[in-house]
């Protein structure tokens, strides 16, 4: 929007404020602070769950895979045929065997539930997940038959285990003997502690060679499933479906998408809800713009006759008015930026703060499942919602605007 000199002019003045205009300015200044408060609270709540699904995709798919190639019964005998097919197959970057069982460990007469993981020792030195998570031990120390694990961080504080205890691993599958069937149990040594940062892992994980768990739950040489990455994560069940003809009564392939839809969708619905929800403020924000305009407009009832006699063309009074308007949404729009990024930059301080100030856990990683808040802004997305809070901005403009253009001279003068 071009401006003449005297409408920028005149558009700066009715920015500020003048004498006796104190309650108008008050008014201008809180549909910024609204547009500001909206716009935040929009950057803020959209990274933060963009980070969330981000973090949590990450570490869930950085421990399964992008699907898995699934023996039934949680067994796979042929397992180094359908590894070869899975390695053969157009897309995939890499396959590895794995095995994955549900059991249970004790120390000192403490018993927890544990996911026991047995996975190559080239995988877990390189997964990309447990690599540079580890916080006691290293998982260079987990070798074959060498009867040494690694376990989750809160795993360990439940059973207050440290690096180098022995844990003991209960399973109830055990060896059928003539009085009935009795648990194995085996002892391992703690040679490695990390903190993968989702709770449910953390609380619950035990990683240990393929060939150890294999000793652990009397399988011989069969896994429980197959690993599989691909070259790209959305189009997975695309990449994967001719393995998936291939071993169609042997096994079933699960992509990461059917292992946690539930999660996922409920994570997609809440995001476009509590984007609505947060548009809502913007759009109240720019209500106040629209009341302050027209608060400004039958203020300078005088002003704009004595202007419109005076040359001043309709076009020319609606293109102060939206200005005025337009920059009251800009200022807001710029200083709800500043504003969201410095949350975002301090987030865990500031929760920690009010944590500290309340007594309350905001950030409980049982149910938040993350270990700390996390965050990914998404530019595109900004850029939209900075583009929202313009286009409403705009649009409350037009009725003041216009309403100050049709302004009758001759009426408004007529007795003065």
């Amino acid at each position: 929007m071009i401006l003449s000199r005297y409408e920028r002019m005149i558009a700066k003045r009715y920015l500020l404020p003048g004498k006796g205009e104190g309650f108008i300015f008050l008014v201008a200044g809180i549909s910024l602070a609204a547009v500001m408060l909206g716009v935040a609270a929009l950057i803020i709540v959209m990274s933060v769950m963009n980070g969330f699904r981000a973090e949590l995709f990450d570490k869930i798919v950085g421990l399964n895979g992008h699907a898995v190639v699934q023996g039934y019964g949680g067994r796979l005998p042929d397992w180094q045929s359908v590894l070869a097919q899975a390695r053969a197959t157009p897309g995939v970057t890499n396959a590895t065997p794995m095995i994955e069982q549900p059991l249970l460990a004790t120390f000192n007469g403490r018993v927890e539930a544990v996911l026991v993981r047995g996975m190559t020792v080239p995988d877990i030195r390189t997964n990309k997940t447990l690599k540079g998570k580890v916080l006691a031990g290293t998982l260079n120390n987990l070798t074959a038959n060498s009867s040494r694990i690694g376990i989750g961080s809160r795993l360990a504080e439940n059973l207050g285990i440290q690096l180098g205890d022995s844990l003991t691993i209960i399973n109830p599958a055990g060896r059928a003997t003539p009085f009935g069937t009795v648990p194995r149990q085996v002892a391992y040594q703690v040679a490695a502690i990390f903190e993968v940062g989702v709770y449910d892992y953390d609380k619950a994980m035990v990683v240990m060679p393929i060939e150890d768990a294999q000793t652990l739950l009397l399988l011989g040489d069969v896994v429980g499933m197959i690993e599989v990455e691909t070259v790209d994560a959305d189009r997975v069940g695309q990449i994967l479906q001719p393995l998936a003809a291939k071993v169609a009564g042997r096994a079933v392939v699960t992509d990461w998408r059917q292992m946690n839809a539930s999660l996922f969708e409920a994570l997609a619905v809440e995001r476009i809800a509590m984007f609505v929800v947060l548009s809502i403020i913007v759009l109240v924000a720019v209500f106040n713009i629209l009341s302050s305009l027209i608060m400004l407009v039958r203020a300078k009832t005088r002003d704009i006759a004595i202007l419109r006699t005076m040359g001043a063309s309709r076009i020319g009074l609606v293109k102060i008015f939206m200005t005025v308007g337009v920059t009251i949404g800009t200022l807001g729009m710029v200083a709800g930026m500043v504003l969201g990024f410095t949350f975002l930059f301090f987030r865990q301080g500031i929760v920690n703060a009010i944590q500290f100030v309340t007594g309350q856990n905001l950030w409980d990683p049982s149910i938040r499942f993350l270990t700390e808040l996390p965050s990914q802004p998404d530019p595109v997305e900004i850029a939209s919602i900075c583009i929202m809070a313009l286009v409403f901005s705009f649009l409350a403009t037009l009725y003041p605007a216009f309403k100050a253009a049709n302004t009758d001279p001759v009426q408004v003068l007529r007795y003065e």
